[in-house]
């Protein structure tokens, strides 16, 4: 570290701040949010394991389960955020971790609503509304976990990743796909 640091003050006429500076292997090392793999021989960014946390936890915030306001006004605060968010972390080569987090939050919205429906009746009716056959509807319209019954093939089927589409949900996929390819 001393030898980097003498280059970067002396011949660089750069400042290091030793508390926040470190020399590290590339596949150790986090930075600004990234971190870094190695697959045949090459080395790739990916997201550090604290920003995908701090992601969840952002969105666990946006969709509590108490949460008031309009379906509308919750899903464009967090179209909002993630836009911002996949703008920044378009970088790293992982697909399948969006994938992943899309798939996430999209449960958490259907958690959301779930609970929102708070009767039986009325989840039974919201579910045949929403395209569901009677005799499944009456399965989806029981259960006493909101998280459980997200991941319901019943829920599922009404509140699909078409209906989010529909409702305006952007997903971190596709804008990944978009920033990353569209150039």
């Amino acid at each position: 570290m001393e030898g980097v640091k003498q280059y970067l003050e002396k011949k660089l006429k750069l400042k290091v701040n030793p508390k926040k500076s470190k020399v590290e292997r590339a596949t150790r090392a986090k930075f600004l949010g990234f971190s870094f793999f190695k697959r045949k021989g090459e080395v790739f960014i990916r997201l550090a394991k604290r920003t995908k946390e701090r992601l969840r936890e952002k969105i666990r915030h946006l969709t509590r389960r108490t949460r008031s306001g309009k379906l509308e006004d919750i899903l464009s605060e967090i179209n909002r955020y993630l836009r911002g968010w996949i703008a920044y972390f378009r970088l790293a080569a992982t697909p399948s971790v969006y994938q992943e987090l899309d798939e996430w939050i999209r449960r958490r919205l259907r958690q959301l609503l779930w609970k929102r429906w708070k009767k039986g009746t009325t989840r039974y009716r919201e579910l045949t509304r929403l395209g569901v056959p009677n005799e499944r509807a009456a399965l989806g319209a029981i259960g006493k976990s909101p998280w459980r019954m997200s991941l319901s093939p019943v829920v599922h089927e009404a509140l699909s990743n078409t209906f989010w589409c529909n409702s305006g949900l952007e997903g971190i996929t596709e804008r990944y796909n978009h920033l990353r390819y569209s150039h």
